[in-house]
């Protein structure tokens, strides 16, 4: 697929702004497309939007088809009378700076259960028969999803794999008494997916409708305690009790010396390739009618994979293992045609990984906070982009460019305090400015670039330091929360973002 010459912001919903203790699909998410629209962007970029575990994290979900239920806006479900204003009224002091996920998860798992109760007392037969519509298109995984979060729920969250054997193994006998006894809690799990999606849908129409597309994240990994495994153990290199055998990461990196250890179970190629990959067909598809356009989430891995023995506490003893990525595109390109894809290809890039992206024509990624370590061949330079690419300021891994300005020896990365000091002189003269707006000089010199695509975390507008960072890499905690607050988004920041995007030919 060929990319226009446009512009976008990476933003996550759960850092918009409102009362609810955490963004949401409701008005700030309407707001905020409507500032998109008026500076003249063209994508609004956003994280996986799967229902988050331990950690917080949108790249370790529940399901990689399931809708995390902490967006539901709660507004939304009172303007369709599925709940009352009053409902609302005992809701927490929630902090408006940050998202308190504990808090949150309390507070809507005690709403959502009463607008399913309000749900059976209805006589709406169009809501109704919109449920059960919902039900029927997407039984093929809704089922299976729903019945992992009931039977996680009745075992006290442990994850599948220490669940007794019957329901571990998935004994038919077992699941299905399992199923008549938490029928109402597998129907309620259900329609919060029909919620959801019902409340996503509206929003991508308005999005669409207002000449904003939205660019998704397809992660390479699923997390270990998540239906997708627990339904396919015969497609995961797992052991014979749940346990992986190895689990995913990165060798040492920019963030980490000990490597990037996520923890994820590796895929069982020679299982995935039996059935023409049938799985992952599914996931993109599902995928690509959630979003417009898919960012495939180390995309390095589709060529090889960095696999961890699975008891190691670090990255460090994994081995890159082939794995048969241009096999699985062909594949996806047969069942769904062209693919509107942006390969995140950072870390260590090699010429298969290369010639995987090239041979199907994916744009790669740029990333400018990278480009200062080096010398003028450093390709994260705007002077050495390429059309097919997608340029960023920085990524929801990076901390934020004031942050990354501000940056101390060994606080966030593995660079010492010589190395910030020659990418602090460099940046400054290749850029010819003063550092004073060090954010807008990024975004400027971004779009300015010859990328067809041109991408800012909104932190960098606002233009936050690293109290605004998203993710910390190789770090388990202290990620993910952050919001932005009402008021933020001033008019004079999108007529300036506008003004930018309108001069190097970006505006929608």
């Amino acid at each position: 697929m060929t990319f226009p010459r446009a512009s976008g912001i990476l933003l996550h919903p759960t850092s918009l702004p409102g009362d609810y203790g955490i963004g949401d699909l409701g008005s700030s998410a309407y707001g905020f497309v409507d500032f998109l629209a008026e500076a003249k962007q063209t994508y609004w970029q956003i994280l996986p939007l799967g229902p988050t575990g331990y950690g917080d994290s949108p790249y370790q979900c529940f399901s990689a088809f399931a809708g995390n239920s902490l967006l539901i806006s709660p507004e939304k479900l009172v303007e369709h009378e599925l709940l009352s204003p009053d409902d609302l009224s005992d809701r927490p002091e929630f902090p408006l700076h940050k998202v308190d996920f504990g808090s949150v998860y309390e507070w809507k798992n005690k709403l959502l259960p009463e607008a399913y109760k309000r749900f059976h007392q209805t006589t709406s037969v169009d809501l109704r028969g919109r449920f059960e519509s919902f039900n029927q298109e997407n039984e093929w995984w809704l089922e299976d999803y729903a019945t992992y979060k009931a039977i996680k729920a009745s075992q006290d969250q442990k994850p599948w794999y220490e669940w007794d054997d019957g329901l571990k193994l998935r004994r038919p006998e077992i699941l299905k008494v399992e199923a008549e006894r938490l029928y109402e809690k597998i129907q309620a799990e259900k329609f919060y997916q029909f919620l959801f999606y019902s409340q996503w849908a509206e929003l991508k129409a308005y999005a669409n409708k207002n000449g904003v597309k939205i660019i998704g994240d397809i992660p390479i990994f699923v997390a270990l305690d998540s239906a997708d495994v627990w339904c396919n153990q015969e497609k995961f290199k797992l052991n014979a009790d749940g346990s992986p055998k190895v689990v995913a990461g990165v060798p040492p990196d920019y963030f980490s010396k000990t490597g990037q250890l996520w923890g994820n179970p590796i895929y069982d190629w020679d299982a995935m390739r039996k059935d023409g990959f049938h799985w992952w067909i599914a996931r993109v598809a599902f995928t690509l009618r959630t979003v417009d356009i898919v960012r495939v989430d180390h995309f390095r891995g589709f060529a090889a994979a960095w696999e961890v023995p699975g008891g190691d506490k670090t990255a460090e003893n994994g081995r890159w293992v082939e794995v048969p990525g241009k096999e699985l595109f062909l594949a996806l390109k047969r069942a769904l045609g062209d693919l509107p894809v942006i390969a995140e290809d950072l870390g260590v890039i090699t010429p298969d990984v290369e010639e995987l992206r090239d041979g199907f024509g994916f744009p790669g990624m740029r990333i400018l906070q990278f480009a200062f370590g080096g010398d003028a061949k450093n390709h994260d330079l705007p002077h050495n982009y390429v059309k097919n690419c997608v340029a960023y300021t920085g990524t929801h891994d990076n901390d934020t460019t004031i942050g990354w300005w501000h940056s101390q020896a060994g606080a966030g990365s593995t660079r010492d305090a010589a190395e910030i000091s020659r990418e602090h002189d460099y940046c400054l003269k290749y850029l010819c400015t003063d550092g004073d707006e060090i954010n807008w000089d990024f975004i400027r010199a971004v779009w300015a670039s010859v990328a067809d695509t041109a991408v800012a975390p909104l932190q960098d507008l606002i233009g936050i330091g690293t109290e605004g960072r998203m993710n910390l890499p190789a770090s388990d905690s202290g990620n993910w929360f952050w919001r932005f607050m009402d008021g933020s988004l001033t008019p004079e920041m999108g007529e300036r973002l506008r003004e930018i995007t309108e001069t190097y030919g970006r505006s929608n």
